[in-house]
């Protein structure tokens, strides 16, 4: 079984999302949402980054998922989702995990079948996928998104390289 941490991050709101695969289901563990305070940037960046290490710690996935950056209208958001990005990879690192990052339109059409869907469509399947009994929220469910994407992806690769069923 593989072990995905997937991060959903943001700089007031970081999702997570902890799934076992073994090529062919993928089994739900746990998910939520790191709420972040109004204080500056520089002590929500050490929050994240402490909080995904524990949860690492805890957890001791194989990999970390984590959703890249998208060109923001706003170029002052676009830095702040990079730095919340930063600190969760380095939590990873730190922990000696391998990062896969993967674009949003990949992780919709790898989850819904459109690179196109909406939160609530991603919601929704990945409710049905995992067999979850609620609709996690927004950002756990975008976490749950992108450890099945890498989930996918892993299982895809394996069995191009002939190392899968």
């Amino acid at each position: 079984m593989l072990r995905i941490i997937g991060i959903d991050p943001g700089s007031r709101m970081t999702g997570y999302g902890l799934i076992d695969t073994d090529g062919v289901h993928s089994v739900y563990l746990s998910h939520g949402v790191i709420k972040l305070s109004g204080e500056p940037l520089p002590p929500r960046l050490g929050e994240i980054f402490a909080t995904i290490s524990g949860l690492i710690q805890e957890h001791q996935p194989d990999v970390m998922a984590i959703e890249q950056v998208f060109v923001a209208k706003n170029p002052s958001s676009a830095l702040k989702l990079g730095q919340a990005r930063g600190a969760a990879i380095c939590a990873a690192v730190y922990r000696g995990l391998s990062v896969a990052e993967y674009t949003p339109t990949r992780i919709k059409q790898a989850v819904v079948g459109t690179g196109r869907a909406d939160k609530a469509q991603i919601q929704h399947m990945v409710q049905m996928i995992l067999g979850l009994r609620q609709k996690p929220q927004a950002d756990a469910a975008d976490a749950l998104a992108v450890a099945l994407s890498h989930a996918h992806t892993h299982t895809t690769l394996m069995r191009q390289s002939g190392r899968g069923k």
